[in-house]
């Protein structure tokens, strides 16, 4: 337990959101499992944080303003730094997304609003913590 502890708070993750509530929930919820937490509300503050504090992973919502998560993780595979930054995308419209769009865009997963803080977090564990061990 100490050792995945230890882990976790070695990671970094972005949360980006424009929904003030949703991005709360979201970070506090990993936050309190020990993960290191960036936080952005659009796409260009993502953007900028992402280059200058190289996350290991980034949830993003998919509707925002400046660019949609999509656009943004599209954007982000022109840098060296976030090429390969692993991307989980929270949408409410995740059934009318192609596929290949998103595993192009370096998305991992989609998960459907409303979803669960212990779903994501353990989604989280799964693509960080558990590749380590």
């Amino acid at each position: 337990m100490l050792e995945s502890q230890t882990l976790k708070e070695t990671r970094k993750i972005l949360v980006v959101d424009d929904e003030v509530h949703i991005l709360h929930v979201v970070a506090l919820k990993l936050k309190n499992a020990g993960y290191n937490v960036i936080t952005a509300q659009d796409g260009i503050e993502a953007l900028e944080k992402a280059q200058s504090e190289c996350p290991d992973l980034m949830i993003t919502d998919y509707q925002m303003p400046h660019l949609s998560g999509i656009e943004l993780c599209q954007k982000l595979k022109h840098f060296p730094g976030t090429r390969e930054l692993p991307c989980i995308l929270l949408t409410a419209r995740g059934f009318n997304l192609d596929e290949s769009l998103l595993e192009n865009a370096g998305i991992k997963l989609c998960m459907s609003k409303p979803f669960s803080p212990r779903e994501v977090l353990e989604v989280v564990d799964e693509l960080l913590v558990e590749s380590l061990i």
